[in-house]
C-alpha cells in the first residue's frame, strides 16, 4: 500500500475540517481500532523481518503524524468556537444593571422570631403540637366546662371524625400542646408554643385564623411573683422599653387560678398607638397559675407540683410594635404592604438576651 498517499490524505482531511465531530470520525477512520493504519499493522506479520521493520516504522511515523495533526486542529476549531461565543455573549458595559427584588420577611414571622429568642434566652423550649385537637385536649382537660361559651358552634370549628366516632376540632388556642407535653412528660417543665389557632370571628381586630405563642412552667416551688417577673421582662425586652407601664389586673380563666390579665399603658399619636407610656391602658395577654385540676388531668400531683402559664397574640403585639392598623392586613396578597411593613431577610435577629 502507498503509505504516503494514506498520509497525504488525511492530513488534507484534517486540515479541512472544522467541526470536533467530524475531527473524532477521522481520528477513528485512520486510527481506531478498525483503522487504516490499525489494519496495516495487523498485516506486518505478513512481512518478511527485515521489511516488516521498515513497514513499522513507517506506520508508526504515520500514526504519530496523524495523531499530533488532529490534536492541533482540535486545538484551533476549540479556539475559534470560543472566540465566536465571546464575541456573541460580550457585556456592552455601558447597558444600565439589573434590579433585582429580595423577598420580605412577614412581620408575623419576625415577630414569632423574636418572642422565641427571648424565652429562649430565659431557658424555654419550643414545644410544637397538631392543628387538628381532640376535645379532650381542647377544652376537656384544661378545666372547660360542657357548658362553657367557647365550645359553642359560633365560636369553633368542629370536624367530624366518622371513621373514630370522635369529635374534633381545630385548636382554639396553643393550649392543647400544654396537655400533650404535660402527658407525655414529667416535670419539672419550661416550654414556650407557637402556632396557628382558629375561631369563628372575623372583623378589623379579629381573624378566623391566627397565631399566639402559650409559655407553661411547672415544677415545685414558682410562684406569681415568679410569673410577673418573667412577662414584664419579656415586654420590655420585645418592646425595647426599660421604663415600661404596666399593670396585672384579676380575671378569670378556666385553666389557671388565680388568673390575670396585663394591660401595658398606650398612647394614641395620629392613629397609632404607641406603647409603653399613656393615661390609657390596653390588655395584651393573660396569664396565672396553672389550676390543680388541670395538672390532676394529666397525671401531675397537684400536691407536690405547681406552675404558671400565659398566653397572648402573635398579630395583637405585632400590631403594637410596628404600628399596623388591621388586622386583616396580614393576610392580604397586596405586595405594596409587604414591601413597607415586611422586613428584610438579613435583618431577623439570631438571639436575644435579658
Amino acid at each position: 500500500m502507498d503509505f504516503s498517499k494514506i498520509e497525504k490524505e488525511a492530513l488534507i482531511k484534517i486540515k479541512s475540517v472544522e467541526d470536533l465531530n467530524e475531527l473524532d470520525n477521522i481520528r477513528l477512520f485512520y486510527l481506531g481500532k478498525k483503522g487504516i493504519i490499525s489494519q496495516e499493522m495487523k498485516k506486518l506479520a505478513t512481512f518478511p523481518v527485515e521489511e516488516r521493520k521498515e513497514v513499522g516504522k513507517s506506520l508508526n511515523s504515520i500514526k504519530n503524524l496523524i495523531n499530533n495533526k488532529i490534536e492541533q486542529q482540535k486545538i484551533s476549531i476549540q479556539k475559534i468556537f470560543l472566540n465566536k461565543k465571546i464575541s456573541e455573549e460580550k457585556i456592552d458595559l455601558s447597558l444600565p444593571g439589573r434590579n433585582y427584588e429580595s423577598g420580605k420577611i412577614h412581620p408575623i414571622t419576625k415577630t414569632l422570631e423574636e418572642v422565641i429568642n427571648i424565652f429562649s434566652s430565659m431557658g424555654f423550649v419550643v414545644a410544637e403540637g397538631p392543628d387538628i385537637e381532640t376535645d379532650f385536649n381542647n377544652f376537656t382537660a384544661l378545666n372547660i366546662p360542657p357548658d362553657h361559651p367557647a365550645r359553642e358552634m359560633q365560636d369553633t370549628f368542629y370536624i367530624t371524625d366518622d371513621k373514630n366516632n370522635e369529635k374534633l376540632v381545630l385548636r382554639t388556642h396553643t393550649s392543647p400542646v400544654q396537655i400533650r407535653t404535660m402527658l407525655e412528660k414529667k416535670p419539672p417543665l419550661k416550654i414556650i408554643v407557637p402556632g396557628r389557632t382558629y375561631r369563628c370571628d372575623s372583623d378589623t381586630t379579629h381573624s378566623p385564623m391566627f397565631h399566639q405563642v402559650e409559655g407553661l412552667l411547672i415544677d415545685q416551688t414558682s410562684t406569681m411573683a415568679n410569673l410577673k417577673g418573667c412577662l414584664i421582662d419579656f415586654l420590655k425586652e420585645f418592646f425595647e422599653i426599660n421604663n415600661l407601664q404596666y399593670r396585672f389586673r384579676p380575671s378569670y380563666f378556666p385553666f389557671t387560678e388565680p388568673s390575670a390579665e396585663m394591660d401595658v399603658a398606650y398612647k394614641k399619636i395620629e392613629n397609632i398607638l404607641k406603647v409603653g407610656e399613656g393615661k390609657d391602658w390596653l390588655e395584651i395577654l393573660g396569664c396565672g397559675m396553672v389550676n390543680p385540676r388541670v395538672l390532676d388531668n394529666c397525671g401531675i400531683n397537684s400536691k407536690k407540683f405547681q406552675g404558671f402559664a400565659f398566653g397572648m397574640g402573635i398579630e395583637r403585639i405585632s400590631m403594637l410594635k410596628y404600628g399596623i392598623t388591621d388586622l386583616r392586613s396580614f393576610f392580604d396578597t397586596d405586595l405594596r404592604w409587604i414591601k413597607h411593613y415586611g422586613f428584610d431577610p438579613l435583618n431577623i435577629s439570631s438571639g436575644s438576651g435579658i
